[in-house]
């Protein structure tokens, strides 16, 4: 969590670590930032001291939000560093950033470079500084980041952010089998008050509707019906009518408005009924959600002992996993969770090729097993999201029921 920061820090000593990168949405800055995520700009954090947002002066109302110091580039002298540069866009970056490491007293040693943005100018713009300040060295990282393990807990203010997320995810989810409910068929499709089909790209613009009445943006649901279902990450065919009997994967993982915190789940339906051999999948796919939820035990436990406990349980049924079969593209083919927050994927992974992952207080986590048989028209998934509270128990923030059949009521 961001008080773990500091600590971090010391671990990769960094002296200090900033997040750049231009107009776009950047997870990183609105971490730093109390969820502020300003139109570019700089935020800085020196070790032992809180993060500070440098921007311009028309961002200054939106950036006080944070709560945090701001200054702009004012503070720093630039119109005095564009005059002397006479238009040399090297020199105005040699000049402003050493100003800025002047200014918060950065002592000599590693900074730590995060964002997102234009690589290419990030990489130029390394060089120049490199050359420009030898007594720091601008470094990034692969694998796991100091953004990626503090990530990996969340405080109390994160919580009840998310809890609400939640909770309006959860509303949409209600709104959304209400609103099939309410339709009538013709044979065996779906149609509307005027006789038309009811389509997947229909009901994708409803959710998008309840999700913006609650302050929320969709980041590209999955509504997928029969053999598009069977691909995990189909996002399914908006022309495509809703048909009795067949199996349907909606994976709803919005986030706040304008980027922020996200909630995950997945329900599968099939609308008026459900075949023998669907109906089986599916008590299949929620035992073994069960059984993922009884394998945790408490804080300190290794996460992959959770997936291979749904491994076991699968592949004692008959079903090809990525375990038993390498590369299979049916059966259960995706790891069991992963992390969620600011990002959609974080960690931990619940995965059995990630050993070193473990659970702790905090982790705000999915738990979604399923199994995928596109030429048999099925796909099946259930996900709730968790988290792992101050006491060590592992509790469901997902609140919607998990029936299989969607009656129509029209």
């Amino acid at each position: 969590m961001r008080s773990d920061l500091d600590r971090l820090m010391a671990e990769r000593d960094l002296q200090a670590i900033v997040v750049a990168g231009g107009e776009f949405q950047n997870t990183y800055r609105a971490y730093l930032s109390n969820g502020v995520d300003t139109h570019g700009g700089i935020t800085i954090k020196k070790r032992g001291s809180a993060p500070v947002l440098i921007v311009s002066v028309m961002e200054i109302e939106e950036a006080a939000k944070s709560g945090l110091q701001v200054m702009t580039y004012d503070d720093f002298q630039w119109d005095e560093i564009v005059a002397k540069a006479e238009g040399d866009q090297n020199k105005m970056q040699i000049g402003l950033w050493g100003n800025i490491f002047e200014k918060f007293a950065i002592p000599a040693g590693k900074i730590g470079i995060y964002g997102t943005g234009e690589i290419g100018a990030w990489v130029e713009r390394s060089r120049l500084l490199a050359g420009a300040f030898p007594q720091y060295q601008l470094v990034g990282e692969i694998g796991k980041t100091i953004f990626d393990e503090a990530f990996l807990t969340k405080d109390a203010d994160e919580i009840k952010v998310i809890r609400e997320v939640a909770a309006k995810t959860s509303a949409v989810l209600q709104a959304t089998w209400d609103f099939i409910s309410s339709h009538r068929a013709e044979g065996d499709t779906v149609v509307k008050a005027d006789g038309t089909p009811l389509t997947i790209g229909d009901v994708k613009r409803f959710v998008r509707r309840e999700l913006l009445d609650r302050e929320l943006e969709d980041t590209d649901m999955i509504f997928a019906q029969g053999r598009d279902g069977g691909f995990p990450h189909s996002r399914g065919d908006a022309k495509m009518a809703l048909k009795l009997g067949q199996p349907i994967v909606f994976d709803l993982f919005p986030r706040e408005l304008g980027g922020g915190y996200h909630h995950d789940s997945t329900r599968t339906w099939s609308i008026g009924y459900a075949t023998d051999e669907v109906r089986d999948i599916y008590n299949q796919v929620m035992q073994a959600f069960q059984i993922a939820v009884n394998t945790y035990a408490e804080p300190g436990q290794p996460t992959h002992t959770m997936q291979e406990a749904v491994l076991d349980y699968f592949e004692a049924n008959g079903h090809p996993t990525r375990r038993s079969q390498p590369g299979s593209s049916i059966g259960y083919s995706h790891s069991l969770g992963h992390g969620v927050g600011l990002n959609i994927h974080e960690r931990p992974s619940i995965s059995h090729r990630e050993p070193d992952d473990i659970f702790q207080r905090g982790n705000f986590i999915t738990i979604e097993p399923g199994l995928y048989y596109p030429d048999k028209g099925i796909g099946m998934r259930i996900e709730d999201s968790f988290i792992i509270d101050e006491a060590g128990k592992l509790i469901s923030i997902t609140d919607f029921h998990k029936e299989l059949v969607l009656p129509l009521k029209g």
